[in-house]
């Protein structure tokens, strides 16, 4: 077996988080209103993903990145208008919905499929990246489901860094509470890392990684397949955007100890 991976990143768009988001009910269920008008970006922690993806496949011979992008197939191309300039990846595109109200299940089985059908990938040599969380499909499940379809049981689920020691084995960080990390060492792939922030800076654009992955982008995007996925069977009982409520007090000369009992009352009021 080759020493290079194979990388499956698990990301699609989601509504800038810059815009002002209103939930409306449509004939298909809860949706944003005008949600196809919205400007859309590479899911942030899916972004992460990514990067994290191709600096690996960059310092590791003979290996591939593929994004497996589910979402509507006009929306996905004006996605890869910014980001094929960042890093080189094969696009597996499904034309479907990408809402944050879709069933995370449904959205699983369509991912974890068109993983199934990329051409040459050696499933040994899989490592499926994606994000811990989404800007939209927010179910904290959708990277685990993927996973346990393709049948890959080592699972890290709030990776922060990824290093591939001398004997080919994986030693993996994981966010744990109080700013403390998990490590664990997995002995290779076939495994599933859910990224949250990882380690690397966006790259800057590059026009010529940029051409190359249109020159498979294009063909790629007409070739999607539909993708079946939907929110049947699930019923919403009220979706608003959370409310802010702020209140200000100037105070002087007042303990810590003070200011955080006051902060504590305030959050639980």
């Amino acid at each position: 077996m080759s020493a290079g991976f194979h990388i499956a990143v698990c990301g699609s768009l989601v509504p800038d988080p810059l815009q002002t988001l209103e939930p409306v009910d449509t004939p298909a269920g809860p949706g944003l209103k005008s949600e196809m008008m919205l400007p859309a970006v590479l899911d942030p922690w899916a972004a992460h993903a990514l990067y994290e993806a191709a600096h690996l496949a960059k310092n590791t011979g003979d290996s591939k990145v593929w994004l497996v992008s589910l979402g509507p197939k006009a929306r996905l191309q004006q996605l890869m208008m910014n980001i094929a300039q960042k890093v080189p990846f094969e696009l597996v595109a499904l034309d479907g919905p990408a809402g944050g109200f879709s069933d995370a299940y449904e959205v699983a089985a369509a991912l974890a499929g068109a993983v199934e059908k990329i051409d040459g990938l050696d499933r040994p040599r899989l490592l499926l990246f994606g994000g811990r969380s989404s800007a939209s499909r927010d179910a904290g499940v959708t990277l685990q489901m993927v996973g346990e379809r393709l049948g890959i049981t080592d699972q890290f689920l709030a990776v922060d860094k990824l290093t591939v020691q001398d004997d080919g084995s994986l030693r993996v960080l994981e966010r744990v509470e109080g700013g403390v990390y998990q490590a664990s060492v997995c002995e290779g792939p076939p495994a599933v890392l859910a990224w949250s922030t990882g380690e690397l800076p966006e790259p800057p654009n590059n026009p010529q990684v940029g051409m190359q992955n249109m020159r498979a982008i294009m063909p790629a995007l007409q070739q999607a397949q539909p993708a079946a996925v939907s929110a049947a069977g699930i019923t919403y009982r009220n979706v608003e955007v959370p409310r802010q409520r702020r209140d200000t007090k100037i105070v002087k000369d007042v303990p810590a100890e003070e200011i955080a009992r006051e902060i504590v009352e305030w959050l639980r009021s």
